[in-house]
């Protein structure tokens, strides 16, 4: 190789190399997922690739991004679990006239709404780079969205399939906040 080949590929490598280094850097969610998976029984990697690879900021993300891209994907799914109980309340698909489980519907309705919030607060908490809190509220948002099922329990009936389906995203995608937020230093 001539010198300034030389010089090239090291000037390269270098920059390559501190790149690296850069807390971040280098952050993809299949490499966030495996850490938070390893840091947190609780996360499913499957779930927490699929669901941050699709988002549109995750591409250029580091671990600070990817946690509020995990907080913004849960504002989603409880604004869809919001839309989805909204479409069952007014379709007559609330229960089947059953009055129990239109109320749980109308419970779970006003607890996505408080969830979908909680997600907001924790992307924002994030942001601001106070993690306690931004981990704080997507627990918060977890606990509400459990308890749209307990008020099927009560109701004595059992909550439509999609309604239990958005009570499951949103438990998994709050774990995988909290579990990334743990990964930033």
């Amino acid at each position: 190789m001539t010198p300034p080949t030389v010089r090239v590929l090291a000037a390269a490598a270098l920059v390559a190399a501190l790149a690296l280094s850069v807390p971040g850097a280098g952050a993809t969610p299949e490499t966030t997922c495996a850490a938070a998976a390893a840091r947190d029984r609780r996360v499913d990697y499957g779930f927490c690739v699929a669901r941050l690879s699709h988002h549109h900021d995750s591409p250029d993300a580091d671990a600070w991004g990817l946690a509020k891209v995990a907080a913004d994907v849960g504002v989603a799914a409880a604004g869809d679990a919001v839309y989805d109980i909204k479409a069952l309340l007014g379709g007559g698909g609330g229960g089947g006239g059953d009055a129990r489980a239109r109320a749980a519907l109308e419970q779970c309705k006003a607890l996505y709404d408080a969830a979908e919030t909680a997600f907001a607060e924790a992307y924002d908490g994030i942001s601001r780079r106070d993690y306690a809190a931004g981990k704080a509220e997507a627990a918060e948002a977890a606990a509400l969205a459990r308890r749209c099922g307990g008020a099927f329990a009560r109701a004595g009936a059992a909550p439509p399939p999609q309604v239990a389906r958005w009570g499951e995203e949103s438990a998994k995608i709050a774990v995988v906040c909290e579990a990334i937020t743990d990964l930033i230093k």
